[in-house]
């Protein structure tokens, strides 16, 4: 059985295609699957969650906690066990609170958290489900990696006659079966079957057992390209030096690094086997000319350190970059900053290259947001608002595809 002992999460939200999830329930039971249900607070005005326990042999879990003593249901944690999430019925609303990221209830915040392939099963009428919104949510959930299984043409609850009916539960589980026999792939991304190589974070320069030269940088916009990066299907290999953060993205390998000599070895190793980089990290670039084995003691005299200059990462790539190969460069600049990340846009080879400027309140290290202009070798310029750091990592993964595909096609 295919199915066998597989951890499958069934997602249930508000529409009146959720009685179709009880069928579904017992497909998936009758098959071997061990589920876990999570149904929305609308989800059970349709179905009642007594049913699906029933079926599922487990309680069904629909709030973060439980009031009576407290017990606490980690979305996290649900996210890790299973190894394919299902939500059938997926209603406009909640595939438009998951394209937006807005976790107000369980199932959402699992999904957020999830690891695993996600399948989704949309469900509504004929006009929601074709009205421009919804099928923009659609396109960007198809474009995070999630398999949305359209939904059939028919009878309507409303009464019309189009498309918007869920599937049909035994041809979801068909679906489902295809997949873990590998007939159907992982993913749908833009960027299946690329690899990309990311730099994040700073370097640290040891000066003796205990000191060391270092910067302020976060490696957050780095982790974040990283993971959009993957979202999009592609295999990515995250170069970071020293952070706090972390990713557990199956398609993200970290490669751990501490100062500039490693990041650059470790980039020079990775790059060729690779589509693309994004070189996001905050390098060095200057390092001790002679480090000490003994931590240096205090004293009331100054101490000199002579430095010498670290390995331009940028440059040594694009010096062996191909032509089917992309490079993306940041430059931080706190004066003359169009004239600087332009003049390094051409030095170093680059596609393109994401300016920001210390001087923009709200950008810069340590802070979740980020405000940067993009600049490629065509001298084409763009300006962002201040984003979140995630939406700036969305921004220079679509230029980066946008740019991919023009060499595509030439």
């Amino acid at each position: 059985m295919i199915l066998k002992d597989k951890k499958i999460i069934l997602g249930v939200t508000g529409s009146i295609a959720a009685y179709k999830s009880a069928y579904l329930l017992r497909f998936l039971v009758k098959e071997g699957a061990d589920v876990q249900v999570i149904m929305t607070r609308s989800a059970k005005e349709f179905i009642s969650p007594v049913t699906m326990s029933a079926l599922s042999g487990k309680p069904v879990l629909g709030s973060f906690f439980e009031t009576t003593d407290g017990t606490w249901h980690s979305h996290v944690d649900l996210g890790l066990w299973a190894d394919l999430m299902l939500i059938a019925p997926a209603s406009a609303n909640s595939m438009g609170k998951m394209a937006s990221a807005i976790c107000d209830n369980l199932l959402l915040t699992t999904y957020l958290s999830a690891k695993c392939p996600v399948f989704i099963a949309p469900a509504m009428d004929l006009d929601m489900y074709r009205h421009p919104a919804n099928l923009k949510n659609i396109e960007t959930l198809t474009a995070y990696g999630a398999h949305v299984i359209e939904p059939g043409v028919g009878e309507l609850a409303s009464g019309l006659h189009g498309k918007g009916r869920m599937e049909e539960p035994e041809n979801i589980v068909k679906i489902i079966k295809a997949f873990f026999s590998g007939q159907i792939e992982h993913t749908k991304g833009e960027l299946t079957g690329q690899k990309f190589l990311v730099n994040a974070g700073p370097t640290y320069e040891r000066i003796d057992p205990v000191r060391y030269i270092g910067n302020f940088s976060s490696g957050k916009m780095g982790y974040q390209i990283a993971e959009v990066l993957a979202e999009k299907g592609a295999e990515v290999i995250l170069i970071s030096g020293p952070v706090s953060i972390k990713t557990e993205h199956p398609r993200i390998h970290i490669v751990p690094v501490v100062s500039a000599q490693e990041m650059n070895d470790e980039c020079l190793k990775h790059f060729p086997a690779c589509n693309g980089a994004v070189l996001s990290a905050a390098v060095a670039d200057y390092t001790p000319l002679i480090t000490a084995d003994k931590k240096i003691k205090s004293s009331k005299h100054e101490l000199t350190l002579q430095l010498h200059a670290t390995e331009d990462i940028a440059k040594n790539l694009g010096s062996i970059k191909t032509k089917a190969q992309l490079l993306v460069g940041f430059a931080l600049e706190t004066d003359n900053a169009a004239q600087n990340a332009t003049k390094k846009l051409a030095q170093k080879n680059l596609d393109f290259i994401v300016l920001n400027s210390l001087e923009n309140k709200g950008a810069g290290f340590g802070v979740d947001t980020n405000q940067v202009t993009i600049i490629d070798k065509n001298n084409n310029i763009q300006e962002f608002a201040l984003k979140s750091k995630r939406q700036v990592a969305e921004d220079i993964v679509d230029k980066l595809i946008s740019i991919s595909l023009k060499q595509s096609t030439t």
